[in-house]
């Protein structure tokens, strides 16, 4: 009997864990829905038809479906990046830099390599684009380490030269012919297939949140690096080398980021071409924080944000919104998940603060 009890105690408990992990970020999406809705309403459209449209456009048939995946997937892996970075206190906002030269590096490997089959030349297209991204993020890593630098300024600084820099060899050295910026097409042995319509690379996504969650919860480094996020010069007392594990913490992040770049250019895009890839790695920050920075829980938020974009365009062309309307509501999720104090308060939760986030190791 006591044993019973003790289970179903232990099942109570276990429930709500869970429940106070998603709360937040569920009630924050449906907030930020119902305002949607208000302002749907004083522009003159109807909401009812405007979030039928959306869901039609996002779920309604297996080629929305595919698309929402596809939409995801770097979404997933540049969550990811910023989740991870978070776990050591770190605040990596350089995902679109990183997302960036993982996307043109992995270009250049497509169609520059030749010669090799597909088992060899997309693994490695893949692998140097998010090596790229690695040794990108590393920087900033290094900097914080060595100079005291903080890396929300040298991530923002990064961000623009990785900008400029793959502007120049789309239109430069790495131009292909025609008037168009952009690289030439990466060759059939460098391009991530799809299965139907689902997108292969939205798998390799998903396998990485996996791994990451892993890393952080099964492994020693994990615990380093959740230690050093929770106080730098405690973990330094402890005999764990804190400048390593930053670097190292910055680097895994940005090998994500530069994934999703690379998976974006073999799969999605075929090519590098500036501006496909806009926005992409700060909408890993809005991912990040709807999962509560945790690895398993971007999945589900980075198809949320995926199906609002996915079916941007329909709900535009059924119901007469305007694109923009997505962003709001976008906006609005961040805002209610990083400022819960409403959301707390409507959940009789305002004296708890053991989800929140963190930022910051006060290192350096």
């Amino acid at each position: 009997m006591a044993t019973k009890k003790k289970k179903d105690s232990s099942e109570g408990m276990s429930i709500g864990r869970v429940w106070r992990a998603v709360s937040i970020p569920l009630v924050s999406v449906l907030l930020a829905l119902l305002i949607g809705a208000i302002l749907l309403l004083i522009s003159g459209a109807s909401p009812m038809e405007a979030y039928q449209a959306l869901f039609k456009g996002s779920f309604g048939s297996m080629k929305a479906f595919g698309r929402t995946l596809e939409k995801s997937t770097p979404l997933i892996l540049g969550g990811l990046a910023v989740a991870f970075a978070f776990k050591a206190g770190l605040f990596n906002i350089g995902g679109q830099g990183q997302l960036l030269v993982g996307a043109i590096t992995a270009a250049y490997i497509g169609f520059a390599v030749t010669g090799l089959p597909l088992i060899i030349h997309l693994p490695l297209a893949l692998f140097a684009g998010s090596l790229a991204g690695a040794l990108y993020a590393a920087i900033s890593g290094a900097l914080k380490t060595y100079t005291g630098a903080h890396e929300v300024i040298t991530t923002i600084m990064l961000n623009y030269i990785a900008i400029n820099l793959t502007d120049y060899f789309a239109n430069g050295p790495w131009k292909d012919e025609g008037i168009i910026a952009r690289t030439p097409a990466v060759l059939e042995t460098a391009v991530i297939p799809a299965w139907g319509f689902v997108p292969i690379g939205f798998f390799i996504a998903v396998l990485m949140a996996f791994v990451t969650w892993y890393l952080l919860e099964r492994t020693t480094w994990g615990y380093e690096i959740k230690t050093t996020g929770l106080n730098a010069f405690a973990a330094q007392y402890a005999g764990i080398k804190v400048p390593l594990i930053i670097i190292m913490t910055m680097g895994f992040s940005g090998f994500l980021a530069g994934m999703g770049g690379a998976i974006e250019t073999l799969g999605v895009v075929g090519r590098y071409q500036p501006g496909f890839n806009a926005g992409l790695g700060f909408d890993g920050i809005t991912i990040a924080l709807l999962a509560k920075t945790h690895p398993l829980g971007v999945i589900p938020a980075a198809i949320l944000v995926g199906a609002m974009q996915a079916g941007s365009s329909q709900m535009q062309f059924d119901a007469d919104v305007p694109f923009q309307i997505i962003d709001v509501i976008q906006a609005l999720m961040l805002f209610f998940v990083s400022a819960d104090v409403i959301v707390r308060w409507l959940l009789g939760r305002r004296g708890e603060d053991g989800d929140k986030v963190s930022l910051g190791t006060g290192w350096g």
